[in-house]
């Protein structure tokens, strides 16, 4: 991805201006809601390394194989974003994506934590 593209992330900035320095880790999300369209950007750009560096300790997958995953991602819409109190925080959002030419949405109700200054995904629940 080029810096001045669009991010992935639907915020309508430039990639080297939004999720960009945090993919590189120059930056640290300052909010859940910045890290979650951070994660979307991920998945979007198959960054693995990335998705599990943010993901809490007692929910990180040992593995992730996006390689395999033959997923187009197609947009996000942030909902919702919520904080609870200074260390916990919800993001209701829904992704569009496409397999195999069949378009899915995903919406989810995220929860977040911070820990030492930094934003890290928890898990989530499905919604209609």
């Amino acid at each position: 991805m080029k810096p001045n593209d669009a991010c992935p992330c639907g915020s309508g900035k430039p990639y080297a201006a939004c999720c960009g320095p945090l993919h590189s880790g120059e930056k640290t999300a300052s909010t859940a809601e910045a890290l979650m369209r951070s994660r979307y950007a991920a998945y979007v750009l198959k960054q693995a390394d990335y998705l599990r560096a943010t993901w809490h300790a007692s929910t990180r997958p040992s593995e992730l194989d996006l390689a395999a995953d033959d997923s187009k991602w197609l947009g996000l819409e942030v909902r919702a974003h919520q904080q609870q109190d200074e260390a916990h925080a919800t993001v209701d959002f829904v992704a569009r994506y496409r397999i195999a030419g069949r378009g899915h949405r995903l919406r989810e109700l995220s929860r977040f934590v911070r820990e030492d200054g930094r934003w890290y995904y928890v898990d989530g629940d499905l919604a209609d």
